[in-house]
Parts: C-alpha cells; structure tokens; sequence
C-alpha cells in the first residue's frame, strides 16, 4: 500500500472513531457519574438525527446549525427523563445494585420506546440528504467535505467536555461525585442538581453525534442499537468513568476496524470489535488508558 492509501485508511479509521468518542463520553458521564446504564442512549441519537435531517428536508435549515440545537432539544429532553424517570428510581431503590437493575430495564423500555416512535413517525425506510459532498484533497487523500466536517466537529465537542470536566468548577464537583459520592455530598456538591443536568449533557451529546451522522450517513430507526453496544466496547478500553480514556479509546477502535476491515472482510467488523472487548476485559479490565486516583 502507498502512504496515500495508508493516510485515507487511518484518517477513515480516525473519522468514525470520532463519532465512537463523542457517543462514548455521554455514555461514560451518566453511568460514571449516576450508574445509569443507559443502553437507550443510541436511541438518542438517532433521533437527534432525524430531528436534523427533518428540519433540513422540511424547511432548508442548514446541518450545520442543528448540532448546536440538536445538543439542545436532547439535552433539555434529557433533562425531563431524569426527573420523571431516574429520580425517582434514586428515592425508592434502597441500595445501589437495585437501583442498576431497575434503572437499566427503565433504558430498556426507553429504547423500544424512541424506536418505535420514530418508526410509527417517519416509517422504517432509510432517510438521507446531500451536504459537502465535494471532495477535499488533504495529505495526497481524498475525503468528502461532510467526513472532515463531521470528524472535526466530533473532536471539539469531546474536547470541550474534556476541558468542562478538567477546568471548571462544575467539572471538579461532577469528578468528585465520581470519586466518593458520599464525600462529595458531605462536602455540599448537590446531586439533585447535578445528576439531571449530567444526564442531559450525556443525551445531548448523542444528540450532537446523530447530527453529524447524519451529514454523511443514510439514518434509519434501527441505527442507535450498534451505537450502544459500540459505546460500551469504548468506554471499557478507555476506563470507566474516563473521559480522556473515552476520546483516546474510540479514536483507537474506530482505526482498529477500519485496518481489519480493509485487510480481511467489512463482515467481521462486529467480531474484531467484540474480540478487542473481550481481550481488554480479560486482561486489562480497568482500561487501557484508565490511571488510578483519576477519572476525567
């Protein structure tokens, strides 16, 4: 292979590992920080997908205005479903296991629910728009404009939630209540706040990356489901409750597939993925990029 083919392959790899960071650190931030397994959180995304390629379709909104308002409407729903949903679980579960157990068959009940909303909404068939198709040549690679697009914008966001949780009083209380929830409480950081607020952030971030998905992907009902599970893979290599480990660990499996794939068959995709959770789980489990004593 020429450098200009390795170039196009890793920068393949790195594009769609964007996409696995961003969905990753939403995810790692509500059960980092709340135990919320939410494996409905790819369900969020696809809506903020359809929610983009609906108002572009319909009314000619630009996509790229609708990630800062996809990041909005999810965050703000986000929200909602703690208060109405996992708050309430926190009142009445008497210990941490149950309240894990009952609040992940409630995102279990939330993802058929998004589901099948947007199916009954828009029907099953694939959705799609044209958006800077143009190729753009960069390092003796060609990329279609939308797939930098995408993986540049995919990068700020992760960054600034980095920065968020690193740099701000905010993010001191939120690694703190990763830490020692108990202390952290004792101390006056309060989760009543804070709890719902995080879970908007995480889901307002899927938000964001169904968005982006949309810009060069055909979307579909059924598009949040691998996303999930890929966002589970990343948050084990990365470390649980690691927002760097998340960045670093999606970047990672995003050229870990497409390296395999170009060398044995896109079919296996699923299998290299699984094969990498497996050998991290079993012989790193507390991540790869995960150190002790920090979590963001």
């Amino acid at each position: 292979m020429s450098l200009g083919a390795w170039t196009e392959l890793i920068a393949s790899g790195l594009i769609t590992g964007g996409i696995y960071a961003l969905v990753a650190l939403g995810l790692n931030l509500q059960y980092g920080l709340m135990r919320i397994l939410n494996i409905a959180h790819g369900e969020f995304l696809m809506l903020g997908a359809y929610l983009t390629w609906m108002l572009h379709a319909s009314f000619g909104l630009s996509p790229l205005l609708m990630v800062p308002l996809a990041f909005a409407v999810l965050m703000v729903l986000g929200v909602a479903i703690h208060w109405l949903c996992f708050r309430r679980l926190t009142r009445t579960s008497p210990n941490l296991d149950i309240f894990e157990a009952r609040s992940l068959m409630v995102a279990f009940g939330l993802m058929f629910l998004v589901q099948n909303l947007v199916s009954w909404a828009w029907g099953g068939d694939l959705r799609g728009y044209d958006y800077l198709t143009t190729p753009v040549a960069v390092g003796g690679a060609q990329f279609a404009g939308n797939k930098l697009l995408v993986f540049a914008l995919a990068l700020v966001f992760c960054g600034a939630m980095i920065l968020l949780l690193r740099q701000t009083l905010l993010g001191k209380g939120v690694r703190a209540l990763m830490q020692s929830p108990t202390g952290a409480q004792l101390v006056g950081i309060n989760t009543r706040v804070l709890h719902p607020l995080m879970f908007g952030i995480g889901l307002g971030l899927s938000g964001v990356a169904g968005a982006l998905l949309s810009m060069a992907y055909t979307i579909s009902p059924s598009m949040g489901e691998p996303y999930t599970v890929t966002a589970l893979i990343v948050i084990t290599l990365g470390g649980f409750g690691s927002m760097g480990g998340a960045l670093a660990g999606g970047l990672l499996l995003g050229v870990v597939e497409a390296v395999g794939m170009h060398f044995t068959n896109p079919s296996l995709k699923a299998l290299m993925s699984y094969g990498v959770f497996i050998a991290v789980l079993l012989l790193r489990p507390e991540g790869l990029f995960a150190r002790k004593g920090r979590k963001a």
